[in-house]
């Protein structure tokens, strides 16, 4: 494939642009891949960060009700996340993921759910009307991404009393390099690869919306953290990952990467 007729392609596949994905001819198209909303939530202190937590038993079926499902709400300790230099005890936190089955779903969620009949518990009511002086949280920030061809819907690989996920947010210097990561993954196989190991994905998003631009987000989940460390040490072996790394094409394709360990609430259908 030419490198016009590559850029002009996987432009479209990774949904980086929608106003460049129409005119691609022969490019997949978006119809079909979930849409991604990951939230970030802060809090002031740990007892509203747990109050929010619990208060997300009561939001979650409402979530599930405006279009989001399965809904995934974790949280980001310390003791599993050594290597992050910049804490200092565990954050006031907690993270959100809300797929969607498509960007109408997105658009129109805050709507339904706001209309939702769940509001009226008195319980749920204490944290939608909270007041400026005491409010449940400080603030969000959010990302919205849109699935890869290769892996459209989203997956939940395990049950497990002790699971963890694992996010994990790769930045490129250009956009060009970004396509062709979220390409590696795709057509170069290297999902594939993660589910030979263990590296069990539960979703692969293309940033369309967000901060650090461009970027591409994903998260695995493991039974407990030991199957963790075990797949990426099967992962770091492994002759096919050994051979695509080398792929010269692959070059230079990520300038960061952040990868967090999270752990699911009670709430949490992922």
């Amino acid at each position: 494939m030419k490198r016009r007729e590559f850029f002009a392609t996987t432009v479209a596949t990774t949904g980086l642009g929608l106003s460049l994905a129409a005119p691609a001819r022969g490019a997949d198209k978006p119809e079909g891949r979930e849409c991604y909303v990951l939230n970030r939530f802060f809090f002031d202190s740990p007892a509203k960060c747990d109050a929010f937590a619990e208060f997300l038993r009561l939001a979650v079926p409402a979530f599930n009700r405006a279009g989001a499902a399965p809904v995934g709400a974790f949280r980001l300790f310390q003791k599993d996340n050594p290597k992050l230099a910049d804490l200092d005890g565990d954050p006031n936190e907690l993270w959100l993921l809300l797929p969607h089955q498509s960007a109408d779903s997105v658009i129109g969620f805050t709507e339904r759910l706001m209309a939702d009949q769940a509001w009226e518990n008195a319980e749920a009511k204490s944290f939608i009307l909270a007041p400026k002086k005491a409010p449940a949280y400080e603030r969000f920030e959010s990302s919205l991404s849109t699935a890869f061809a290769s892996m459209p819907k989203m997956e939940v690989p395990s049950q497990s009393d002790d699971r963890v996920v694992q996010l994990r947010m790769y930045e490129s210097h250009s956009i060009e390099r970004h396509i062709r990561k979220v390409a590696m993954f795709n057509e170069g196989g290297e999902i594939e690869i993660f589910r030979k190991v263990g590296l069990n994905p539960v979703f692969f998003g293309a940033t369309v919306v967000g901060s650090a631009l461009p970027n591409l987000t994903y998260m695995l989940q493991f039974d407990d953290c030991e199957s963790l460390d075990a797949a990426w040490t099967r992962f770091k072996a492994d002759p096919d990952w050994k051979k695509l790394s080398k792929d010269p094409q692959y070059a230079d394709t990520v300038s960061k990467i952040t990868s967090l360990i999270l752990r699911p609430l009670a709430a949490s259908q992922i």
